[in-house]
């Protein structure tokens, strides 16, 4: 059927299913077994509880959490199965039944567009929750299905076989085959209509159901999402073994301890005789167990708990911050995940793509060039009298639009150069743009802000796109309207780089149009095209400026060339295996020898605020790598634009390296896909040596390098990749151009792999969502080209600039917080337990403990819990301003140098330390003393108060001195974390209580008869002051003699503070400034495919309108749809 199922529990398997999971985790297994041993009354030496209270607490909100998640998913399942699309439960769909959907309704399967109510079963569909684009896309139904199946009975009566592809995650292609009445239709993803996206703009439409749910491709996208762990986390893991190592070594020697002792003196006690006639070897045994039960708190298992608690405040503070918060669209940041915050403090180094991320993605043509001239500005040496073209004398013109060369016009209204009115019957033709009628207004939809600002700027100077059917395209040509037959459409794809189309003219003349990348066209110029070099020089000139460029051409053909070719179409079109290759093939076919018209510019500016960003990253030791599908001259100029690149850098280019210089700081690498390939083996062709000084040894002359026909072994090419690395690692700047996503995603990996750094990616497309997958986190701009790339995020905003707050402030914060956190948690947990070890010097090593029994219980509960919890939420060396002024001091966490093993022992040694004070001094001061009444206050219950309230109002003092920020939320914790501890001990050791349960509560009486002896208030005081004492005097002494950059800036920080507070105050009223130049981007890649498929699938889109002069008056391109 098509109910779906994405709940993981239900009534009944919610517990056992819950717990199984839970249980995984190593933590909470070994507590389990802890639990478990408890029960054994041979080897238990605290009661059952001080174990299960814990572990209760943490699986009950670990529980609690996955309840609230499923129930979620529970209500989303039940509202989605229960849609009713014409009175039927989507839920009872099968594959094969015919639908009919209405305007705004979900679609509920995959789904095959028979017929609509529009002409030629045109369909609108939106897929926000397919890939987060709101505008509208087009599909549409084969013409035969459209003219034979518009009536209920003829669909009643549809019996057609469908083969088809199996059921898989591809949301961009669908290869497909209609059987019906003995003749084949092609089917592809343009006749399908996806679950999850919605009708618009139809009245009504009939489908046949292909996939139902879980077979839908929506659902197959649905699988789990690779799993990324922090630095820390790992670090956190392996530290815990290392605890559970010493606790087992500890409790080894315990053992050992207790058979000596039991053999020397405790069999020979008659006192101590237990009737038992246990062997002191299998004693010994049992103690060993005693005291995995007695120490196992030095395995913390409140540790994970406290992090997600952690983590959680942290994400929701990166979502609440509004200097994050972009409200031109109305977007703030968002932290998709919640575990990995503290790795943003240790990035080292940043993947980021250029179109959209450090530029707008709005594109505005600007220049171009024809016939080997250039067209820009009227007064090339007196800009101070450069003024926008009038283009008043133009009806449909659009507005917005400017341009600075009025002879261009002048050339187009006098018509008297056929080149340039075909340069503009070009960009007014070959496109995949769409027209969507909205009231009286003609509104353009386009595959991308490329082909929209193209067809604009074709408009404002006569060349008015009208409307198009899939066989004709009309449009307005200065001043009568024309229209030509569209014999076939070539769309667009990253690996053409190009589109075409074929048109008859109406004087029967077959022609076909092309635009595309430079490089591409070039290849495929008739060898007598003219102006190749001065267009050439013109395109190198439009990179420098960082222009997008695209080179158009056209061809005549035959009419009998185009019906050899057009037969070879239609079999590539109906082939069920490699149809794309196929036709690609046939395409490659028709585009040669062709004739070069000129090329156009388009302007792509960069967003506000990135040079300032690169410049705060590369100050706190960050490398940034601009990955980028544009041409050389283009990322070099957008390098220095975004100040990548600065003027006293050298720039070294992939193809002619030879060593770097020492110092990285002066060095920039600037590489090309094609060379990259090469380097990294990717493509089996004769590859080029890289020559730098690690290689000459190896390779002594081009002969001995290696081609095509040798074999690579595993250890070459892993060797070249690493010298790669290490090469552009020594760099402070990295561009590579005209790359794929593909590659984007093997650079990122390659420094993973050979340079164990932290990675951050950052897009904004759908060909970045690669990269942003394979980085450690990965962090997705909602720009101009959908949210594909948001929804494969851990993180999204809208500006580029806001990466430096998100890293130098959050990030920052989070692991300082994080790293302050363990430490203590790991100190005051040694501290807690190892008094433990210690008492078992005096008690025989028989596992005894020396806390009373609910005090263990709660200690790491309600007694230490929350000072630490505040500090892992809310403390800050500096402020936000702080740390964005000084960039510096992001630098520890790049070095991992707040947590480590070294920062590890240190809290084990202080543990040991406080554990040796806490234990000795209280001690010393029972062994000859009198109390006040003239006895003697030295039992086993009055000791184990001391103790354990020095312990509590040690670490809650000890944490004190680690904060950094104090709200008065800390200090309530801190005297409230103190205060329960009295409160509860004095409830507990209450007469009352011991009356209800004379078993459980057995200290009635010690808390209120130790601590009315002042003796014994001192010895607490002497016990807190010592342990206290050495870490004061080492924090002084460190932060003078040995300050860092952190402890400098907290010294000045009033004076920093007051300096800021003058800047802004001189800001009243901010002027902003552009740089010198403005730097742009080239054509890219990234271009989407278009919809020449949907066009070209059969027949009309729209019919021609006839007569609709208002119509005409009324043309706007549409604004790009903001994606929320």
């Amino acid at each position: 059927g098509n109910a779906i199922k994405t709940y993981k529990y239900n009534f009944l398997t919610f517990l056992p299913l819950n717990l199984y999971e839970q249980f995984k985790r190593a933590a909470n297994l070994y507590f389990l077994c802890l639990l478990i041993l408890q029960i054994i009354p041979q080897i238990s030496t605290l009661p059952w509880y001080t174990t299960l209270v814990p572990l209760v607490l943490v699986l009950g909100i670990t529980a609690i959490k996955d309840l609230v998640d499923d129930l979620a998913r529970h209500r989303m399942d039940k509202e989605i199965n229960n849609r009713r699309p014409n009175f039927n439960l989507w839920m009872n769909l099968q594959v094969g039944d015919v639908v009919r959907l209405k305007k705004n309704e979900f679609i509920p399967a995959d789904i095959l567009l028979l017929s609509s109510s529009n002409p030629n079963s045109l369909c609108y569909v939106e897929t926000a929750e397919l890939d987060g684009e709101t505008n509208l896309k087009f599909k549409m139904g084969l013409k035969v299905t459209d003219e034979r199946l518009q009536e209920e009975d003829q669909l009643a009566r549809f019996n057609a076989l469908i083969m088809c592809e199996e059921p898989n995650n591809r949301l961009d292609k669908f290869v497909g085959t209609m059987i019906w009445d003995a003749q084949s239709y092609p089917l592809d993803l343009d006749n399908m209509l996806l679950r999850g996206c919605k009708i618009r703009n139809t009245d009504e439409c009939h489908g046949l159901v292909i996939f139902a749910g879980n077979d839908t491709k929506i659902m197959r996208n649905g699988g789990k999402t690779r799993f990324k762990r922090t630095l820390i986390d790992k670090l956190m893991n392996y530290m815990v073994y290392t605890i559970f190592g010493l606790l087992v070594l500890l409790c080894a020697g315990l053992a050992i301890g207790h058979t000596y002792w039991y053999e020397s003196i405790g069999s020979k006690a008659w006192y101590l005789y237990d009737g038992l006639g246990y062997s002191s070897s299998y004693r010994g045994f049992l103690s060993f167990w005693g005291y995995i039960i007695i120490l196992n708190t030095m395995v913390p298992i409140s540790l994970y708990v406290s992090v997600e608690v952690i983590r959680l405040g942290q994400s929701k503070f990166i979502n609440w911050d509004l200097q994050m918060y972009y409200a031109d669209k109305d977007t703030p940041a968002k932290a998709r995940t919640t575990t990995l915050n503290e790795q943003l403090g240790q990035i080292e180094y940043i993947f980021s793509d250029k179109t959209g991320t450090l530029t707008q993605n709005i594109m505005a043509f600007k220049k171009c060039t024809i016939k080997g001239r250039t067209y820009d500005i009227n007064f090339p040496f007196s800009p101070i009298f450069t003024q926008p073209v009038d283009f008043s004398w133009n009806k449909h013109a659009d507005n917005k639009f400017q341009f600075e060369d009025s002879f261009l016009v002048s050339c187009i209204r006098s018509k008297k150069d056929p080149q340039i009115l075909e340069f503009f019957k070009l960009l007014s033709l070959c496109h995949t743009v769409m027209v969507e009628h909205k009231g009286d207004e003609l509104v353009y939809q386009a595959a991308s802000p490329d082909e929209g600002a193209l067809v604009t700027a074709a408009r404002n100077f006569g060349f008015v796109f009208l409307s198009r059917t899939q066989d004709t395209i009309t449009i307005m040509e200065l001043d009568h309207e024309e229209t030509y037959e569209m014999l076939a459409l070539l769309d667009f794809n990253s690996d053409r780089k190009r589109m075409s189309i074929i048109l008859r003219f109406p004087d029967g003349k077959i022609r076909l149009y092309c635009k595309g990348a430079d490089t591409v066209i070039y290849q495929r110029l008739d060898p007598n095209s003219q102006n190749k070099e001065t267009t050439q020089e013109a395109l190198d000139i439009f990179a420098n400026e960082t222009l997008r460029t695209l080179c158009l051409c056209y061809k005549d053909i035959s009419q009998a060339e185009f019906d050899a070719w057009s037969q070879k179409h239609q079999a590539a079109s109906v082939s069920m295996g490699n149809r794309d290759e196929a036709l690609d093939l046939v395409y490659e076919e028709i585009e040669k020898n062709l004739l070069l018209i000129g090329a156009t510019a388009i302007e792509d500016k960069l967003q506000d605020g990135v040079p300032e960003t690169i410049a705060k990253l590369a100050k706190a030791d960050i490398k940034i790598w601009v990955l980028t599908g544009d041409k050389k001259e283009t990322a070099e100029n957008i390098g220095f634009s975004c100040q990548l690149l600065t003027e006293d850098m050298k720039i070294h280019y992939g193809e002619d390296v030879k060593c770097v210089s020492a110092d990285s700081s002066k060095n920039a690498l600037v590489i090309t896909g094609g060379w990259l390939n090469e380097i990294l083996y990717e493509k089996k062709k004769k590859r080029r040596r890289l020559r730098l000084k690690k290689l000459r040894k190896r390779y002594t002359n081009s002969s001995s390098a290696p081609d095509s026909s040798q074999p690579v072994d595993d250890w070459e090419k892993e060797k070249r990749q690493e010298d790669f690395v290490d090469m552009a690692c020594e760099c402070s700047a990295v561009i590579c151009c005209r790359v794929t996503p593909k590659q984007k995603a093997n650079v990122v990996s390659l420094v993973k792999r050979y340079k164990k750094a932290v990675t951050l990616s950052i897009g904004d497309g759908a060909n970045d969502v690669n990269m942003i997958k394979t980085a450690d986190i990965g962090v997705g701009i909602s720009g101009q080209e959908g949210m594909q790339a948001v929804m494969s995020s851990d993180y999204a905003f809208a500006q580029f600039r806001y990466l430096q707050r998100l890293l130098l402030v959050h990030g920052r914060w989070s692991y300082i917080r994080m790293c302050k956190f363990l430490r203590y948690f790991f100190y005051k947990n040694f501290a807690f337990t190892l008094v433990h070890f210690w008492f078992s010097f005096f008690n025989g090593f028989s596992s005894q403990t020396a806390y009373e029994d609910w005090f263990i219980t709660l200690y790491n509960v309600c007694y230490s819990s929350l000072p630490v919890l505040l500090v892992g939420l809310l403390d800050q060396d500096v402020n936000d301003k702080l740390s964005l002024r000084f960039p510096k001091l992001y630098l520890p966490g790049q070095q991992g140098s707040l947590f480590n093993y070294k920062n590890f022992f240190i809290s084990l040694f202080h543990g040991v330390f406080t554990s040796l004070m806490i234990f000795f001094i209280p001690y010393g001061a029972f062994l000859q003393t009198m109390g006040q009444d003239g006895e003697a206050p030295s039992d086993y219950q009055s000791f184990a108060v001391v103790a354990a309230s020095s312990l509590i109002i040690t670490v809650n003092l000890q944490i004190s001195l680690n904060t950094s920020y104090w709200t008065f939320v800390n200090c309530f914790a801190v005297l409230g974390s103190i205060a329960i501890y009295f409160g509860v001990m004095f409830d507990i050791h209450s007469a009352g209580i011991h009356v209800i349960f004379p078993t459980t509560f057995t200290f009635t009486g010690a808390a209120s008869n130790a601590l009315r002896q002042p003796y014994l208030w001192l010895t607490i005081i002497l016990t807190v002051g010592i342990c206290l004492l050495p870490v004061i005097c080492i924090q002084f002494l460190h932060q003078t003699i040995y300050p860092s950059v952190g402890d400098k800036v907290q010294r000045n920080r009033k004076k920093y503070e007051m300096e800021d507070e003058e800047e802004e105050r001189k800001k009243r009223k901010p002027t902003f400034q552009r740089g010198g130049r403005s730097r742009r981007s080239a054509y890219a890649f990234s271009h989407s495919r278009g919809y020449a498929d949907l066009i070209a699938s059969g027949r009309s889109i729209r019919q021609r309108p006839r007569v609709r002069p208002e119509l005409r008056e009324s043309i706007r391109e549409a604004p790009q749809a903001e994606n929320i």
